[in-house]
């Protein structure tokens, strides 16, 4: 069950970030999508769906990898 679980948290967020990457190449090539009124929007909706699914993956393996103290010293967490 955890590694389905595991599979959904890196899935979901990679399709969000392809998404945003499909989003950003139709706004530069000028292909505009009926919920977006202009291009500059579309694109800047693909980048904010490109970062926020890079963001969320990044962050997911950054702390898998903590829990396995597989990171180097400067991405280990202070102790207070």
């Amino acid at each position: 069950m955890s590694r389905l679980v595991a599979l959904l948290i890196l899935v979901l967020p990679g399709a969000v970030a392809a998404l945003g990457i499909k989003l950003m190449r139709d706004a530069l090539f000028g292909h505009a999508f009926s919920p977006f009124p202009s291009l500059f929007l579309q694109g800047a909706a693909g980048l904010a769906f490109f970062l926020f699914g890079l963001y969320v993956l990044a962050g997911f393996i950054l702390y898998r990898d903590r829990k396995r103290n597989q990171v180097s010293p400067r991405f280990r967490k202070k102790k207070l």
